[in-house]
């Protein structure tokens, strides 16, 4: 990561146009190649930014450029769209670079290990009278996270996610599609069951039959006494 204090002015250019006039920032650029410009408030949003892909080249400055006192310019351009980030640096306060290595990401309490194992505690959280057939159950493209019965005694499966998208609803309906061919299972249904579930992958869900539950895991920790929340 390369982390630049400067005098600059910053000029977007793209789907909207904005402009940052010449004051002291933080500039940070990273190794995925993201260029993100800080002032010394606003907490931790930067005034403007270029997400990945992106690639950056240090010019000269135009010659009206440097007669305001411009010293070089950085051009942040996005690889698949017309946007761009234009930098105009008057000094630099501080420039240094640091090499990271590869973060292991953010632990968080409530991940899907976690909530799996809180689910298959309290099945009946998905309705009076199911059970627990088992945890991971094995199919021939990856384990379904949890396998149990509904009131009925119809077999359900149970994919589970922290945050749920559309590729976590692909994953549950190719599951569906193999275990629905064994008729020792037939028919087999579906809840997708996640801490957020964004309206895309609700509504595909939906669409295949897939029942969307939202799950509290402070509930399912037993913090919340509240009334279960399904959706």
């Amino acid at each position: 990561m390369r982390v630049v204090i400067a005098s600059c002015s910053v000029d977007y250019e793209g789907r909207l146009t904005a402009h940052l006039p010449l004051a002291t920032r933080l500039l940070m650029v990273k190794a995925d190649g993201s260029v993100l410009i800080h002032s010394d408030g606003g907490s931790y949003k930067p005034l403007n930014w270029m997400a990945p892909p992106c690639a950056m080249a240090q010019v000269d400055p135009e010659p009206e450029e440097a007669e305001e006192g411009v010293r070089a310019v950085w051009v942040v351009r996005h690889t698949k769209s017309d946007d761009r980030l234009r930098i105009r640096l008057h000094e630099i306060h501080a420039d240094t670079s640091h090499d990271l290595g590869v973060d292991p990401g953010l632990v968080k309490d409530g991940v899907e290990a976690h909530l799996q194992r809180l689910l298959a505690e309290h099945i009946t959280t998905l309705g009076e009278g199911w059970t627990l057939s088992r945890r991971e159950y094995l199919t021939p493209i990856g384990p379904v996270d949890i396998l149990c019965k509904d009131a009925s005694g119809a077999t359900v499966a149970v994919e589970i996610k922290r945050r749920g998208d559309i590729d976590g609803v692909e994953q549950l309906t190719r599951y569906l599609e193999l275990m629905n061919r064994d008729p020792h299972l037939a028919p087999v249904t579906g809840v997708f069951a996640a801490q957020v579930i964004k309206p895309q992958a609700r509504t595909l869900a939906e669409d295949r039959g897939i029942r969307c539950v939202v799950l509290d895991y402070d509930e399912l920790r037993g913090i919340d006494t509240s009334a279960h929340r399904l959706f």
